[in-house]
């Protein structure tokens, strides 16, 4: 238990270590060089530490968005929240979240070996997410006095087995808009991008796609994703800022004028994209051929399931078409839920963009521009009603605080069926 306990610290929850490991271990079952294995290990760390730090630089971008736009619209104030701080949550039952990380990507290892699900899921930041919620909503089912060991059996058979079919359901739309079959998505951004995929078949065009799109003589500087993710987002934190108002936003811009606090953080956002892309073209290039030791050896024809932003770069444009869908359908959904006096939507912008900005690129692989609004629209609505119906039904007495900003629509779909069938041996 110490050992599990030690390897969910330190390499499950630091997802550069699994990457790392993983594409060492494939190099030296491919018997390559010593130069190969360290050059092939080092780059592969590398590239998702640049992913990572070019989230962090979008996350940083996003930190004032969500509270001027909730100011622009007059929802100001915060969901009232009960049960135990993400903190007191852990420190009591943190061993069982990590022991639950541990034996649940065995399951999944061993899963992907002995069925036709070949995917090994190595998105480790999300698999503690999910391990962290599992054990919330056990503790609000069965009560502080459940089992830990019936908790850490269930949690690692139950999501080792998510682990593993949730690449598999989102697989066809990644070998299509690819062109490969050597790379999966592991990520809990699935339900939103699996419906946007869905839906957008039926209800877009396939051939209006959103990265051929047809520009003015004097619009080609819109054919660049970059240039469009930059004027988008210093146009939408810009006008955010002009009618929250210099008072407002000066908590959050120090001594810059806010308009132009906006359109800077307009261009930090397209920056982190920018670094984002950099860092998935890098990693891709090195963990798939290091990859092939493990899908050699250890579990054969499998492939490594990777984190959301490996699919930015197959339709950049797709990426911010789906977030502002998203946004403007939160809004919409705000205001409602305001006038109603239901609930206060905190929106968890960070999280957001990264399912809505996904879910994107699959709906525009099916149905074009319509299908990555129509996706953005899916995800926008999931976790807006997912988050009012978490807090106040599904999980009231334990991990409500962690849901206000880590909340996503896997875990409010599926949590929420979860739930649901665990009261009913309550």
């Amino acid at each position: 238990m110490a050992v599990a306990r030690w390897i969910a610290n330190n390499v499950f929850r630091e997802p550069a270590s699994l990457i790392g490991l993983i594409a060492l271990t494939g190099l030296l079952l491919q018997k390559k060089s010593a130069s190969d294995v360290v050059t092939g290990t080092v780059k592969t760390i590398l590239g998702f530490m640049i992913i990572q730090g070019g989230s962090t630089l979008i996350g940083n971008s996003l930190g004032a968005f969500g509270p001027i736009w909730q100011e622009v619209f007059g929802m100001t104030g915060s969901a009232e929240v009960g049960g135990m701080s993400t903190n007191s949550f852990l420190g009591e039952y943190g061993g069982a979240v990590t022991l639950i990380m541990t034996f649940g990507f065995l399951v999944n290892v061993l899963l992907a070996r002995i069925t036709k699900f070949k995917y090994i899921y190595l998105t480790g930041h999300m698999m503690f997410w999910v391990s962290f919620v599992y054990a919330g909503i056990v503790v609000q089912v069965f009560g502080q006095g459940v089992s830990q060991m019936w908790m850490i059996i269930s949690g690692a058979v139950l999501l080792g087995a998510y682990w593993t079919l949730q690449p598999a359901y989102l697989q066809k739309y990644v070998k299509s808009f690819t062109g490969k079959d050597n790379f999966a998505v592991g990520h809990t951004f699935s339900t939103g991008a699996w419906l946007g995929a869905i839906l957008g078949k039926h209800f877009g065009n396939k051939e209006n796609d959103t990265e051929d799109l047809k520009m003015p003589e004097g619009f080609g500087f819109l054919k660049d994703s970059n240039v469009v993710i930059v004027l988008v987002m210093g146009l939408m934190y810009g006008l955010g800022a002009l009618l929250a108002g210099p008072e407002f936003v000066g908590e959050y811009s120090g001594n810059k004028n806010h308009i132009v606090f906006g359109i800077l953080k307009g261009f930090r956002f397209g920056a982190g994209i920018a670094v984002v892309l950099h860092g998935v073209k890098l990693l891709i290039g090195e963990i798939v051929p290091a990859f092939r030791g493990i899908s050699q050896k250890l579990v054969p024809n499998s492939k490594p399931a990777l984190d959301v932003p490996v699919t930015y770069a197959y339709a950049p444009a797709a990426t911010i078409i789906g977030f502002a869908a998203s946004f403007v359908t939160m809004v919409i959904i705000m205001v409602i839920m305001g006038a109603t006096g239901f609930y206060v939507f905190v929106p968890p912008m960070i999280g957001v963009f990264f399912h809505a900005a996904g879910a994107g690129v699959f709906g525009n692989e099916t149905g074009g521009v319509k299908g990555a609004i129509i996706a953005g629209v899916v995800v926008g609505a999931i976790i807006t009603f997912g988050q009012a119906i978490f807090i106040k039904y599904i999980i009231p007495d334990t991990v409500t605080e962690f849901i206000l900003w880590g909340g996503d629509t896997d875990m409010f779909v599926f949590g929420s069926i979860l739930k649901w069938i665990m009261s009913l041996f309550a």
